[in-house]
């Protein structure tokens, strides 16, 4: 805990981000450098809770061990906070940026007050552990002499390298793109997640032991059955790619395209050149309509401002979330409640209004007479619940056209792409993602694992980090027998007995 009395002196004061109108000029972080006593006050906000539900299981799913590190935050001890973060957390940079912070949504202080700023406490902790030069690289002192490949570069694969790496084994990460990252690289824009942070990190694990091949897709210029007989395992962790289309009249016009590959483009344009060789998918001056309201359909917002669109509306299915929990979503459950994120920030910001109407349901793309979306067609729906059933109800008299030269659609992902299992032959579940149980990861081919997005389906970084320690001690366990390495859900004097 922190300071006793804490929760009841010190009001809620987060770290707040850049201004609105002009982080929106550049692609630079929108963070602002905290300041050191707030972090402080803060963590001295952290209550003595005698369960604390932020480490239970609608909480932080890798079990950080959160009440402690903000009381040591509270006494400036920041050496030992970060000693305590790294030892459930590989890569706090990470989610201390991208996270939604369950652990704040489940936080006992959350029942009558703001929760404790913990995701801003996490960030501070690990930047001032690299500003000081305290992390560093950990080469493991004894090898076991045994190989695992890991196809896929994303926080699951990394998580999973990385503690594979520190048990001894040798390890080797194919990506198929041209930077190590995967998710974190082209996935969440630079204002989000800086791409130097990324490297930084994948340096260190380099530094380590770990080896990374780029430009290897596994199935198709990597044969995946040589893989398997190179390597005593294989994992799979290369995400749910494959994106939920809609396909409704006037689909196949130009100008219309997935988020991620609106996203991927951006970034890589960005790094190669600064968006100087005009190789990604361009919003200024445009009208853009984004189709999809979660954080893929936030960024693709925040990337067109940076364009210089010309505006921007943001479609989304689904009715408004209220403002405040609902009956039927109690603390400590995750709280669904509307949420006004970065990007949304900034259109207000740029146009003076919310980007978002929700209720909608697109019916058909139009077209400008030479093959170019210039609108689409769209009308409200009404979400009836019935025996606790949900049904859309489409309303009479609603439809009205939205003008529109690039629409970007940001709807969620249906799985993992087939080449890699079908070239391995791993069986996949009901929902197209690789056959495996959660804390086993096991495919149905022996030896080849599966963990991340690609089993589970689409969900957080942090959720990507928990299957990767979990299938990385399950792999320890299937090469020698027995294992040391931590997991979530597995106590740390389990994992050193």
């Amino acid at each position: 805990m922190g300071k006793p009395t804490g929760f009841m002196e010190y009001r809620k004061k987060s770290v707040p981000y850049r201004d609105a109108t002009d982080r929106q000029k550049d692609f630079r972080e929108i963070f602002t450098e905290p300041g050191e006593e707030n972090l402080k006050r803060q963590g001295a906000r952290c209550m003595d809770c005698g369960v604390p539900f932020c480490q239970a299981d609608s909480g932080c799913p890798i079990d950080n061990l959160i009440p402690e590190w903000n009381d040591l935050v509270y006494q400036g001890r920041w050496h030992e906070a970060l000693d305590r973060l790294h030892e459930t957390n590989n890569f706090p940079e990470f989610t201390g940026r991208t996270c939604p912070a369950p652990c704040e949504g489940a936080c006992v202080l959350g029942i009558t007050d703001p929760p404790v700023t913990i995701k801003n406490i996490e960030n501070a902790i690990i930047d001032r552990g690299f500003a000081e030069g305290w992390v560093k690289h950990e080469r493991p002192s004894v090898g076991t002499g045994k190989t695992v490949a890991i196809v896929g570069s994303g926080p699951c694969g990394l998580a999973a390298a990385d503690q594979l790496n520190r048990a001894g084994h040798n390890v080797t990460v194919y990506e198929r793109d041209d930077r190590i990252g995967g998710l974190l690289m082209y996935g969440i824009p630079n204002m989000k997640l800086d791409k130097g942070i990324v490297d930084r990190r994948v340096d260190l694990m380099r530094q380590a032991g770990v080896e990374f091949e780029i430009n290897a897709d596994v199935g198709e210029n990597v044969d995946a059955n040589q893989l398997t007989m190179d390597h005593d395992a294989v994992l799979l962790a290369t995400g749910s790619t494959r994106p939920r289309d809609l396909s409704i009249p006037g689909r196949e016009l130009r100008g219309i395209h997935f988020a991620m590959d609106f996203l991927t483009l951006n970034t890589k344009s960005l790094l190669n050149s600064n968006l100087e060789d005009g190789n990604y998918i361009d919003a200024k001056g445009k009208n853009v309509i984004v189709i999809g309201g979660g954080d893929t359909g936030a960024d693709c917002i925040g990337t067109a401002l940076r364009h210089g669109c010309r505006s921007v509306i943001n479609l989304e299915l689904l009715e408004q979330p209220p403002h405040q929990r609902a009956a039927d979503n109690p603390w400590p459950s995750w709280p669904v409640i509307l949420r006004t994120e970065y990007a949304h920030e900034e259109a207000i910001s740029q146009f003076g209004a919310d980007p978002r109407s929700f209720s909608i349901v697109t019916k058909e793309f139009l077209a400008d007479g030479a093959g170019q979306v210039a609108a689409l067609r769209a009308g409200r729906v009404d979400w009836q619940r019935n025996d606790g059933k949900l049904r859309m109800v489409e309303v009479p008299d609603t439809e009205q056209q939205w003008e529109a030269d690039l629409v970007l659609l940001a709807m969620g992902f249906l799985g993992p792409e087939s080449h890699v299992g079908e070239a391995l032959g791993v069986a996949l579940d009901g929902r197209s993602h690789y056959q495996a149980r959660h804390g086993e990861y096991q495919t149905t081919v022996p030896g080849v694992y599966a963990a991340g997005d690609c089993r589970r389906g689409q969900s957080l970084v942090v959720w990507a980090i928990n299957e990767g320690r979990g299938a990385a001690r399950c792999i320890d366990e299937y090469l020698m027998g027995t294992t040391k390495l931590p997991a979530p859900g597995v106590s740390m004097e389990t994992a050193a007995n």
